[in-house]
This record gives C-alpha cells, structure tokens and sequence, in this order.
C-alpha cells in the first residue's frame, strides 16, 4: 500500500482508514491547496508532542516555532501542487522544540479526488538523525582506520631505520627487529582485541613498550592503582597509540636525546576524575600547527566522546605536553 492508497482510504472510509494510519510509525500529514494541515496521523502527534488544537486547519508552516518555514521547503511545497510534481526525502535539518537537534527527511506527493475538483497534498516525515549518525561514526571510523594502517606502516618502517644493523648479523637484526614488531602487535591486539578487566599501568605500558628501545626513552612514572572500566580501555588505547605514534614520527622519540614521561593521578572530589598526562622533552623544536591534523582530531574526539572528558595540547618549545581528564566510573 503506497501513500496515494493510503489517502484514497482515508477519503472513502475516515475512520477505518484514520485507524490504520494511525498505525503508520513515520509521521503522515494531509494538506490542502492552501497548504493547511487537513489531517493528521498519531505518530505525528507523538513525535513532535502537540496536539490536534495546535496543528488542524493551520499552515503548515506556522506548526510549532515554524521549523517547517524554510524558504526552500515552502517553493518545492508550491511547486508540488501547482506543477504535479514531487519531493522525495528532503532533508531540514532543526532544532525541535521538545526533541533537540534532528534531521528529518520529507516526502510530499501531490493526490486527486475522483472528479478533480481539489487538490491536496500527502506529506510523510522520516527521522533520519539516527541513521546520520551511524554515517558519521561510519565515516570516523574509516578515516580512523585509514589513519592508522598508514601510522602503522610508517612505525614499521621507523622501526627497520632505528633497529642497529651494523657490526650484527643477520639473525640478530631480524630477532631484534621482529621483537619489536611483535610488541607493536600485542599493542595493537590490546587496543582492538576482546576487551577486559585491566590496570592503567598495564595498559599504559603494553601500549607504549613497542615505540621506545629503553625504559629511559620512555618513562612511566608511580601512579595510584587504577582498574579500568571495560569501556575505557579500547580509547585510551587509541590515545596512548597516537601519542606515541606522533613522538616517533615528529616528536621526542624521533631523535636519540628525546624523551616522554607519562603519568596520572585521580581528583578526590566527589565526582572523580583521572587526569593522565604525556610530557615530551629533548626532541625537535616544537611549534604550534596551522591546522589540526587528523590525529589532533581523534584525540579530542575519542577523549570528549567516548570517554566524556576532556584534552589539552600544549605545544611548548621544550616539546609536546598533554592532559587528558575523564570521568572515573
């Protein structure tokens, strides 16, 4: 059964047919050549939570604080009724009175009686918020992907440079240098794998061991013993990797004098929180960049919405400091 069935329902049999409109989940509205709301279906009311006094026999575009009075939408509106033609799944995105932010996608499709003698309008209302959402985090997450198969790469080959080959034989490079690349593995397995019960500490240095050849490169100082929540392990993983992976590539771990000290500590108050720090020294000279690069972005995206909390970057001369402050379970 399409919308013009639909219609033709209700003309001939009102209340049966409002009945099974009324059971329609996506919101339907009927309107005049006037564009005047004739009828209406349940869902409609539930949606966007008004009711029959605030939407009968009024434009349209007065509905609610007029989020359907968009220049764009009133011309395709007029244009199906006095044209014969249609609109299929145009988008307006609003902030809603009651519902926030969404994006709602509308179909309007112009309708005849049996003699012509009026015409009227069936207009359908999607919300497509969710399903942009999941394209969005979709969209992250390939460009997450795409971001570290290349870091991936890149730490791969660093680590064939930076693994000693002279006065060694063969089988010491490759032993040395596939050591590393299976620390770098379990690093990897650590941040994607089965999530579990873990301890900062634990995490924060099986997640960096792989990208610094001495504990004097890369320092992990005493910190309170923190059991992590399942949810947070996979995007402080995700953080630390970057970190690290950003210090070998540009940063302290790119030169042999180069340092980075990690440590932690939790608030006491009576919303606690972590605050996880990365402090660089002895590398290059830092500068503050022009634009955020994607693994800026990714920072501040894993830390505000996946973790809830918040990040600071400060790109000191002596080199890069970070704070990282989420919310403890």
């Amino acid at each position: 059964m399409n919308l013009v069935d639909i219609y033709r329902l209700m003309r001939n049999t009102h209340t049966q047919a409002q009945s099974i409109v009324d059971k329609i989940p996506e919101p339907l509205l009927v309107l005049d050549n006037q564009l005047r709301v004739e009828s209406v279906s349940r869902s409609f009311y539930d949606t966007f939570q008004v009711s029959e006094d605030d939407t009968l026999g009024r434009p349209i575009f007065d509905l609610g604080d007029g989020q359907w009075n968009i220049p764009d939408l009133r011309h395709l509106l007029e244009q199906v009724i006095t044209r014969s033609t249609a609109v299929v799944d145009y988008e307006v995105v609003h902030e809603f009175a009651n519902l926030g932010w969404r994006t709602m996608l509308i179909s309007a499709h112009r309708l005849y009686q049996p003699d012509r003698s009026s015409q009227r309008m069936l207009l359908s209302i999607v919300d497509a918020t969710p399903s942009r959402q999941r394209e969005a985090e979709a969209d992250m997450l390939v460009g997450e992907l795409r971001h570290r198969v290349k870091n991936l790469l890149a730490i791969v080959q660093a680590m064939a440079r930076q693994t000693v080959a002279e006065d060694r034989s063969g089988v010491e490079y490759r032993d040395d240098f596939l050591g590393r690349f299976k620390a770098l593995v379990t690093a990897h397995d650590l941040a994607f794998g089965e999530p579990g019960q873990i301890g900062l500490r634990t995490l924060i240095e099986q997640t960096v061991e792989p990208y610094a050849a001495g504990k004097e490169r890369l320092i992990v100082e005493p910190g309170p013993a923190i059991t992590l929540a399942q949810v947070q392990i996979v995007p402080l993983s995700l953080i630390l990797h970057e970190l690290a992976t950003n210090a070998v590539k540009h940063g302290a771990l790119s030169v042999p004098e180069g340092q980075v000290r990690i440590l932690w500590d939790v608030s006491n108050d009576s919303a606690p929180k972590l605050a996880l720090r990365w402090q660089e020294c002895g590398g290059p000279l830092v500068t503050l960049p022009a634009t955020a690069g994607f693994g800026s972005r990714l920072i501040d995206f894993v830390a505000t919405r996946e973790l809830g909390g918040r990040v600071e970057l400060e790109y000191l001369p002596s080199g890069l400091s970070v704070e990282i402050v989420v919310p403890m379970p």
